[in-house]
């Protein structure tokens, strides 16, 4: 058939071209072999060259076959082929202009023309999509062999980079397009086929996963270009529309690829209609399809997202047909729309000059996304803050709803979510950056202007009703006027505590209703708002049953009551003094006129510029008062976020630090305090929290304002010292290490250490505080860096112990601090073979260290203890020798009580009198000096000198290791053998630490030691509490005894009753404090002497003052979670602090048990007796703070296997409960379980145990509690194991356990065939006795853990399940079983069926 006469049929599947189809429609003829291929493709080739594009007319078939092969042909034939197609297309768009501009084209011409450009796009489209099939085959295979070599494999496979071959390809097509080819068809129709087949390969190529990639862009592009021809010029729009939303709901990569190409086409093709259309499918999507189809509505979401982005004033047109989705059930729609509409927000409707439709459409958006900012989800939440977040950084917030949006994040920082949180600190440190008040944001400093300005605003309105008195305003209008600044009033006096305002007429008792509304009228007219106010809340209390006081509305708030009367009084008042004066008011009038019309040049300017500074006032008032309200919204945040410092979440707690570090900057006063409370931080594990506190202080304070080196140091030692001031020593620890990781990096410039040492000595005057702070930061440096205070030893000797008197022990104790952190006082490590850094015993640093604590021992300074404490504990660390100055000190001081003491006798005129009495400050120095001393030498000996021991032994034992001969080290390979495994340093260590034991034990407290001459007095003292009945002795003679105690055993074991004695019996806070403590370390010293008395260290946990209960807590926390106490029922005593008054004690007992968590299953091992002392009605709490406590502890069981263990527990417990509220007790901490399934089936199975219990209201809710728990995330097939549970329950509450027996028949009846062939689920339930006796209504005896009640539960007791072992079960069975002992049996019989009921059943 000539080439002319066929016409050439689109297929939609390449079989297709080898059927016959209908008149005159071209089939391919044969389908070449592979080896025949080649020379075809030559020959086209050839003919191509002498009749042009026209040549595929004949050759078709050849590249028909080529398609046919193309997996199996060699990849040169496939190249060659691609280029030659190319080619050829290239050709016929370059022909194809002149050929459609020819008016002499004959019909059979312009056929054949058609015909070839079909085949040549489709010959050349097929081609192209080969190999992308082929490329994306290989791409495939690479992700399985690694990236490596990738590039080399893909040329390997087709002989050429395919991903540079595809953008011409595109861009030829698209040049074929532009051109007018509609004319090569009847009527100048294009068919659909043509354009399907086109765009269609464009599509495939979109599929291809790494079609987002950077190198595919120019790929991306040119389809972009060819699909935006298709539609300009051939009405591709529906389908387009069909294929985007199709593409969006199966490819993910694809949404950010289409974004670019749908903005592409709405602005450079002038296509903004597609945006309409695309977004109509979108709307119309049924939001419940949706949220079952979570992979489609991401991308539906990620493409509205970033389309609005790009276009956000196109797609604004059509935001109404997307709002149903903000009510649909998934949350990612509704972000895409709340990103939409923040979007159109920041690009379209932002600026001061907006219409006013465009205003309402804003504000209509901004509503929408605050409604959201409580939305159901924690995501949708989160994207709600940080889309106003973006607002608010670009400024595009409008000033009326900074208010509303600052609450909205401060209520937001309560959120569970942590999301949220992090999300709320980010937008509320945003609005500080960008707020538009003041860079200073103190609530104190602006309360002053405000006031101030407030005051003028109302005599400038005071003034101007002077002027204008003639003009009689309307009532109404007046009222309108005054009532912003009256609310204003109102809402600062509402919050003012009542009792605080004054008044400065108070109402008489001869004074009228009518009087007192007409002083009311008065204040309010002379804009006396405040007077007015308190005077009307004095008379609504004072007035009651008369009118207009009477009118209380108990739904009404009392600021919109006040309000209501304050206008009755004035509305009222006004219109009659109107009707009085008719004529006064008209003749004011017409005065007034004739004012105005004889003096207009005058009056119109001076009223005209009168009302302009009245604006001015007006609208400066209302800055301040916007100012003020929003620096009292940050302050209120800062309370918030400082808890949030301490989560486990990282990330919230850097967002914490870095909120805390912006409000600093911005001046906010109670930054201050979230910027000590950040400094524990610097301990934590996480390195990025460490970090970001190290980072925060860097900001903070090593980059001060100043104009000089020395300005910028002056300020920073400046910051520095206020964070030092009211320290405590946890605080000054916490900076130390800073500084010091400061100081190791260089930091710290020499200007600022420079100034630190003029400050010290006085070169700058500065005042003590000041001096006695800089000594305390070259202390802290010197821990970095030692030489700093090394080098300048003297100096600091000369600067807090100079012989001066009186002397400043603040001063000198700091300098002692800083001398101290020139030496390690860490243990000395074996690796270390110098000797410790120590000074001798001449050194004048000790003299002047002597001199100054025996000089001052008899004055009473109460600085002089904590500085000779310091100075004592800097001896031994530093002397050679240190017992022997210790022990002058204490001669000496000694030697001057008795010398007082003889004073006083010799004194005395009469001997016989009264024996002479020692000062009591005397006698107290004297002790606790004695007390430290003994405590230091005993901390030298088991660190330094035992140190020291060790150091010489590793020492001697590498000298013989070297000097041995080479013969001896092999004779004894046992010796080796024993080195090896380190015995030998551990009997030495063991021999070492004896010898310091036997020092302890036989000769620091034997007799002829300085320390035991301390002792009887000692013990005089502690033993006579009424004789020497001092505070302050009794807390040091307490203090002293617990360090003497913990030297020797013996002594300690000799004094222990007495130590216990003094902490349960003392009337002082103090002492039971200090002796806390020193039992705390006791109990870590000599832990099988403290055992006994551990039930006494519990008792203090319920003491009476806050203080000990504090020490309590942290003490019995270190021994727990140490393991150096054994942790049995009394831990109940720890959990009452989680109720404490104190937030401080609450949040402690909250740490512990948190840390005991982690520990295992301690807790859970600890529940049941918890439970039991808790809920005990003599020792027990109250209900509700025991809801409170078991909801803390019961959050830490999250294992299925302990909730199921406890919930069996639980339920047995029920039998032996005493009271009704044990009862409830044990309800409530099963309703707070996480149960599963399982948990559930285990309650079926104790039905017995509660079911006659639940007639109680709230035990029946705590159990149907726990029902709605089970169906949130109930599968079907439990479903009917909570309706069965949920319908027992229902029918023992209404007709107790009669009901369940109906229910349970009634279940049998209508399941008569089952239960033949199978027990009854009533089974679980058969009596425990059949006869109907006396012993029905008597309490059963525990059963035996052996033997099973059920017997449902018989048969599943052969299946091997593992178990929850209480760890304490394991050392006592009968501590924590579901049983209570004999003694906790009660002695009234409860019913637990009736003896009726049992026998209807048998």
């Amino acid at each position: 058939m000539a080439p002319q006469m066929y016409e050439f049929h689109l297929p939609l599947s390449p079989e297709e071209l080898l059927k016959s189809g209908g008149v005159n429609q071209y089939v391919v003829q044969e389908v070449l072999s592979i080896k025949h291929l080649p020379p075809q493709l030559r020959a086209f080739q050839a003919a191509f060259r002498a009749q042009g594009p026209l040549a595929m007319l004949e050759h078709f078939d050849t590249i028909y076959s080529i398609l046919h092969h193309f997996r199996s042909i060699d990849p040169d034939l496939k190249e060659d082929t691609l280029e030659f197609l190319i080619k050829v297309v290239s050709r016929h768009s370059q022909e194809l202009p002149a050929i459609l501009d020819d008016t002499t084209l004959s019909g059979s011409d312009r056929n054949a023309h058609l015909n070839a450009l079909k085949m040549n796009c489709y010959a050349l489209i097929r081609l192209l999509e080969s190999f992308e099939t082929m490329a994306s085959q290989t791409n495939l295979v690479d992700l399985d062999l690694g990236g490596k070599g990738k590039k080399a494999r893909t040329k390997a496979a087709h002989g050429f980079d395919w991903e540079e071959e595809r953008q011409p390809i595109l861009q030829l097509l698209t040049q074929l397009l532009q051109l007018d080819i509609r004319h090569l068809w009847n009527h100048s129709i294009i068919e659909e086929e043509f354009v399907s087949l086109v765009t269609g390969c464009c599509y495939r190529l979109l599929e291809n996963p790494t079609i987002n990639h950077q190198k595919n862009r120019p790929t991306r592009e040119a389809i972009t270009h060819l699909l935006g021809v298709a539609l300009t010029r051939y009405n591709h729009m529906l389908s387009a529309t069909v294929k985007i939303i199709q593409m969006l709901q199966h490819f993910e990569h694809l949404a950010p690829v289409l974004v670019a190409a749908v903005s592409l086409w709405a602005t450079d093709y002038g296509m903004k209609s597609i945006v309409g259309e695309i977004v109509r499918e979108i709307g119309q999507k049924c939001p419940q399809e949706l949220s079952r189809d979570p992979s489609g509505t991401k991308g539906f979401a990620a493409f509205l997202t970033e389309l609005a982005e790009r276009v956000p004033a196109i797609l604004m047109s059509s935001m109404c047909i997307l709002l149903d989705h903000l009510d649909g059930e998934n949350y990612m729609m509704r972000n895409a729309v709340l990103a939409a509409m923040a979007e159109m927000v920041l690009q379209v409707l932002s600026g001061d000059q907006l219409e006013a439709a465009a205003r309402d459409t804003r504000d209509q958006f901004l509503d929408t996304l605050q409604a959201h900012g409580h939305d159901v989800n924690s995501f949708v939440r989160s994207r709600v803050l940080q889309l106003f977040t973006r607002i608010v950084q670009q400024k595009a917030l409008p000033l009326t709803r900074f208010q509303a949006v600052v609450a909205l994040a401060v209520g937001r920082l309560a959120d569970k979510s942590v999301l949220v949180c992090k999300n709320a600190i980010q937008l509320l440190a945003s609005f500080l950056a960008n707020n538009p008040f003041s860079c200073k944001l103190s609530d104190t400093d602006l309360a002053g202007p405000l006031q101030k300005e407030t005051q003028k605003l109302q005599e400038m309105r005071a003034q101007r009703r002077t002027a204008a008195a003639s003009a009689v305003l309307d009532p109404e209008e007046e009222w309108e006027a005054m009532l912003p600044e009256l609310k204003s009033t109102l809402q600062q006096l509402l919050q003012l505590p009542q009792g605080e305002e004054e008044i400065a007429e108070p109402i008489a008792n001869t004074e009228t209703t009518k009087d007192v509304k007409g002083r009311i009228y008065q204040l309010l007219a002379k804009a006396s708002y405040k007077q007015a106010v308190i005077l009307t809340r004095e008379a609504t209390g004072h007035f009651q049953e008369s009118e207009p006081f009477s009118h209380i509305d108990p739904e009404e708030s009392e600021e919109t009551r006040l309000l209501n009367i304050l206008g009755l009084i004035f509305k009222g008042s006004a219109a009659s003094t109107q009707e009085k004066n008719p004529r006064e008011s008209t003749g004011n009038m017409v005065t007034g006129q004739t004012v105005c019309e004889n003096k207009p040049n005058v009056s119109e300017p001076e009223e005209s510029r009168g009302n302009d500074e009245l604006v001015k006032q007006e609208m400066l008032v209302q800055y301040l008062q916007d100012a003020y309200s929003f620096s009292r919204k940050i302050t209120e945040a800062i309370g918030i976020i400082s808890k949030m410092m301490y989560e486990n979440t990282t990330t919230v707690v850097q967002e914490v630090i870095e909120f805390f570090v912006m409000v600093f900057q911005f001046g906010v006063p109670q930054a201050l305090f979230g910027v000590r409370r950040m400094l524990p931080l610097i301990w934590s594990k996480e390195p990025g929290v460490r970090e970001a506190v190290l980072n925060a202080y860097r900001q903070l304070y090593l980059n001060p304002k100043g104009d000089s080196a020395r300005a910028k140091a002056q300020a920073l030692i400046q910051n520095l010292s206020l964070l030092l001031v009211d320290a405590s020593v946890g605080t000054i620890q916490c900076l130390e290490e800073i500084l010091c990781e400061f100081v190791q990096k260089d930091e710290l410039k020499p200007a600022v250490t420079q100034l630190l040492w003029e400050r010290a000595t006085e070169k700058v005057a500065c005042c003590p505080l000041e001096r006695c702070s800089s000594v305390m930061l070259l202390g802290m440096m010197a821990r970095g860096k030692p030489e700093i205070v090394g080098s300048n030893l003297d100096t600091l000797v000369s600067i807090g112990l100079d012989e001066k008197f009186p002397q400043d022990y603040r001063l000198a104790q700091q300098v002692c601090h800083a001398i101290a952190n020139i030496s390690d006082r860490r243990k000395p490590s074996l690796g270390k073979r110098h000797p410790p850094f120590r000074l001798p015993q001449e050194h004048r640093l000790f003299e002047r260290l002597r001199e100054t604590v025996t000089r001052g021992f008899v004055h009473p300074d109460p600085l002089w203890i904590p500085f000779k404490e310091v100075a004592v504990t800097l001896i031994y660390q530093l002397a050679e020798g240190p017992e022997v100055i210790c022990a002058q000190i204490l001669q000496d001081c000694a030697k001057q009580a008795l010398e007082k003491l003889e004073e006083k006798r010799t004194s005395q005129e009469d001997p016989k009198s009264s024996p002479a009495m020692l000062p009591t400050f005397l006698l107290m120095n004297l002790l606790s000096l004695a007390g430290d001393v003994a405590l230091q030498q005993l901390v030298h000996l088991e660190q330094a000198v035992s140190g020291e021991l060790c150091r010489r032994r590793v020492l001697r034992e590498e000298q013989e290791h070297k000097t041995k001969d080479p013969k001896e080290k092999n004779t004894s390979s046992e010796t080796a053998m024993e080195e090896d495994l380190g015995l030998v340093g551990a009997a030495a260590d063991d021999t070492e630490a004896e010898l310091i034991r036997g020092i302890c034990e036989m000769e620091l407290l034997d007799g002829k030691q300085t320390l035991a001459a301390f002792v009887p007095l000692l013990l005089k003292v502690c033993n006579n509490p009424g004789l020497y009945s001092n505070p302050d002795l009794s807390a040091a003679a307490s203090l002293a005894l617990g360090k003497f105690c913990m030297i020797s055993a013996t002594f300690c074991d000799s004094q222990l009753r007495l130590l216990f004695t003094m902490l349960e019996k003392s009337p002082l806070p103090i002492v039971r404090s200090n002796l806390m403590v020193a039992t705390g370390d006791l109990a870590i010293r000599f832990p099988n002497l403290v055992d006994p008395w551990t039930p006494h260290l519990y008792a203090r946990l319920r003491d009476p003052a806050q203080q000990v209960r504090k020490t309590a807590g942290l003490v019995m926390t270190h021994l727990i979670l140490k393991d150096m106490v054994k942790v049995k029922g009394q831990v109940s005593e720890m959990a009452v602090l989680l109720i404490d008054p104190e937030p401080q004690i609450a949040a402690l007992a909250k740490n512990f048990f948190n840390e005991l968590s982690h520990k295992g299953n301690a807790i859970y091992n600890l529940l049941p007796d918890i439970i039991s002392r808790l809920s005990d009605p003599e020792l027990g709490v109250e209900e509700e703070p025991f809801h409170t406590i078991m909801k803390q502890l019961l959050s830490y069981i999250t294992k299925d296997k302990q909730t199921e263990s406890l919930v069996e527990k639980l339920c047995q417990r029920f039998r032996t409960a005493r009271t009704e509220r044990q009862q409830r007790d044990l309800a409530y901490c099963v309703s707070q379980l996480p149960l599963t399934e399982r948990g559930l089936r285990k309650m079926l199975d104790n039905f017995d145990c509660f079911g006659d219990k639940l007639s109680d209201e709230s035990i029946f809710s705590a159990f149907l509690s726990v029902v709605g728990k089970l169906r949130r995330g109930a599968k079907p097939e439990g479903k009917a194991v909570i309706d069965e549970f949920e319908q027992k329950l229902r029918a023992c509450h209404t007709r107790g356990l009669d009901g369940i027996e109906e229910l349970e028949i009634g279940q049998a009846g209508s399941q008569r065939a089952p239960s033949a062939k199978k027990p009854s689920t009533g089974s679980r339930h058969q009596p425990l006795a059949s006869t109907a006796s006396d012993k029905d209504f008597v309490t059963p005896e525990p059963p035996c853990r052996t033997t099973r009640r059920h017997p449902n539960t018989q048969q599943r007791a052969s299946k091997k399940k593992p178990k929850v072992v209480f760890s304490s079960d394991e050392s006592s069975e009968e501590d924590l079983s579901a049983e209570m002992t004999e003694d906790e049996t009660p002695k009234k019989t409860t019913p637990i069926l009736r003896a009726s009921a049992r026998r209807h059943r048998s």
